[in-house]
């Protein structure tokens, strides 16, 4: 496996974590099981910054595979997927530091107004981003796997 191909599998797994996480922290605090609830969402915050910090590097270290991807019906697709989840990603930062900032402090009636809307937009970026490697790792290759060969060389940082 290519290391931009073995990142790319980390960075999705970290995804499949973080949306595990989020559900089952939803589920602890519906039940009122508080420290169930902050524990499964330390380790929800955890996975994600660690996605973070992957994700950074791979970019960093190999370049954008999806640039490579041809014109076409697939790349407008995978545009209309990915272009939401990058601004939202980047949108649900100073959400997600609030209510981590207000659950610490206690200033629990911020910490429920700020998750009720960063609590969703953060699942949906987790699963948007399984969903964008899914199309770029998965159906890409199946589709194109000329230019994705090409790609997983062009790309590369020297």
């Amino acid at each position: 496996m290519v290391a931009k191909e073995l990142f790319a599998a980390i960075n999705s797994g970290l995804n499949l974590l973080s949306t595990v996480l989020l559900i089952v922290a939803f589920i602890f605090i519906r039940r009122r099981q508080f420290v169930a609830h902050g524990t499964t969402m330390i380790f929800a915050l955890t996975s994600s910054t660690a996605f973070l910090i992957c994700y950074l590097y791979s970019k960093y270290a190999y370049g954008q595979l999806s640039m490579e991807i041809p014109m076409g019906w697939f790349k407008a697709v995978y545009l209309l997927v990915l272009i939401p989840h990058l601004i939202l990603a980047i949108l649900m930062l100073p959400g997600i530091i609030i209510a981590v900032a207000a659950a610490a402090m206690r200033k629990w009636t911020l910490h429920r107004r700020v998750v009720k809307y960063v609590w969703p937009v953060w699942l949906y970026v987790s699963i948007t981003g399984i969903v964008v490697y899914i199309m770029l790792y998965q159906i890409y290759p199946s589709l194109y796997p000329l230019s994705y060969r090409d790609a997983l060389h062009t790309t590369t940082r020297q």
